[in-house]
C-alpha cells in the first residue's frame, strides 16, 4: 500500500515513523509554514522534526531537535549579546548552514532535502508542501504575530483568534505533491495540530483540489485524547475557533477532505458525531508513547482504514 501523509510537529513526525516501521511505502508531505530566518539561517522546524525522527537522531524526550546535542553556539549567541530566543543546538546548526547555503545558491527547498535525506540515509520521500515562501501568522488580542515569534518566543500564551498564511495565494505545490497525491493508495493526516501544521499545507491550492478530487480514501487521526492535546496547544485552539474539542470538532476542520477520523477510545462515545457529519470513525488507541503503541496504531490505520471508507 502506497500511502501519502499530510504532517507536521511531533505528532506528525511520530504518525510517520510508526507507518516506515509498519513498512509501508510513505511519502510525507511536510508543513513549511513554520520556517524562520534566524541567525542568518533558514531554519524548517517540521521537516527537521520529521527528517530527524525517521533517520532514528530526534530527541524523543524533548520532541524536537536532535539526541545527544550540545548548546555552546547559543551559549556563545548569549555571551556576546544576542537574544538567543530560538534554541538550535550544535549539530542542529550544522544542518541549517548546509541547507542556507543551498537556498542561497537557488536550489529549492525540496531538492536541498532531499539530499538532506538521503545523507541521513532516509528513504523515505520527504516532500515540503511548497517550494515557495509560505509563513504562519496567528491573530491574537495582543496583536498580530509570526508562527514562531508567538509559539517560542511568547511560549504561545496568547489566545488565538484567527490563522492566516502569508504566500498561500501563490504559493505552488512542490515538486512530486500532487503526483504523490494521485497515486496513494491511501491519503493520511497525522494527528498533528489542524490549524498549525495541517491548515497551512491545504492552504496551497493545488494541494487542497487534490485532495477533493481525490480517488483514494483519506483517513485523518485527531491529535486529541479525551479533548485534550497530547502536546501543544491544539485544544485551546479548538475550543476558540471550531467552538469545542470533541471529535467532530476536529472532523470539522477536515470536511470535504476526508472519509474517516481515527479516534481515541476515550473518545468513543463521541463517534455519532462524526458519522452525523458524514465522516466515519474509527475507534483505536492513539497515543504513540512507544513502539508497541505506534505500530497498533498504524496497522489499525491501514487495516480498518480500508474496510470503513
Amino acid at each position: 500500500m502506497n500511502v501519502v501523509v499530510l504532517a507536521g510537529g511531533v505528532g506528525g513526525a511520530r504518525f510517520l515513523r510508526a507507518l516506515t516501521e509498519a513498512g509501508r511505502d510513505v511519502t510525507a508531505v511536510v508543513n513549511v509554514g513554520d520556517d524562520l530566518d534566524v541567525y542568518g539561517l533558514r531554519v524548517c522546524p517540521d521537516l527537521d522534526t520529521v527528517l530527524y525522527t525517521l533517520a532514528g537522531l530526534g530527541d524523543d524526550e524533548r520532541g524536537w531537535g536532535r539526541a545527544n546535542e550540545t548548546w555552546h553556539a547559543l551559549e556563545t549567541l548569549r555571551e556576546l549579546g544576542a537574544d538567543g530566543w530560538f534554541a538550535l543546538g550544535d549539530r542542529d546548526v550544522g544542518l541549517q548552514l548546509v541547507r542556507t547555503e543551498a537556498l542561497r545558491r537557488g536550489d529549492p527547498l525540496s531538492g536541498v532535502t532531499a539530499r538532506l535525506a538521503a545523507a541521513l540515509r532516509v528513504s523515505t520521500p520527504l516532500l515540503p508542501a511548497t517550494d515557495d515562501q509560505l509563513r504562519t501568522w496567528v491573530e491574537t488580542p495582543a496583536g498580530a504575530f509570526a508562527f514562531q515569534e508567538w509559539y517560542v518566543r511568547r511560549g504561545h500564551r496568547d489566545d488565538v483568534d484567527a490563522v492566516r498564511f502569508e504566500g498561500a495565494e501563490t504559493a505552488r505545490p512542490a515538486p512530486g505533491v500532487v503526483e504523490a497525491l494521485a497515486a496513494a493508495d491511501l491519503i493520511a493526516i497525522a494527528p498533528s495540530n489542524p490549524y498549525l501544521s495541517i491548515a497551512p499545507i491545504l492552504s496551497v491550492a493545488g494541494i487542497r483540489s487534490a485532495l477533493e478530487q481525490r480517488r483514494a480514501p483519506a483517513v485523518a487521526v485527531s491529535p486529541l485524547i479525551g479533548g485534550r492535546a497530547v502536546k501543544g496547544p491544539a485544544a485551546r485552539m479548538l475550543e476558540r475557533l471550531a467552538g469545542g474539542t470533541t471529535p467532530a470538532h476536529v472532523a470539522s476542520c477536515y470536511a470535504g477532505l476526508v472519509d474517516a477520523l481515527v479516534i481515541d477510545p476515550a473518545d468513543a462515545d463521541e463517534a455519532g458525531a462524526v458519522e452525523a457529519l458524514g465522516i466515519r470513525a474509527v475507534v483505536v488507541p492513539t497515543l504513540m508513547d512507544e513502539p508497541a503503541q505506534r505500530r497498533r496504531l498504524a496497522e489499525a490505520v491501514l487495516e480498518r482504514a480500508g474496510a470503513v471508507v
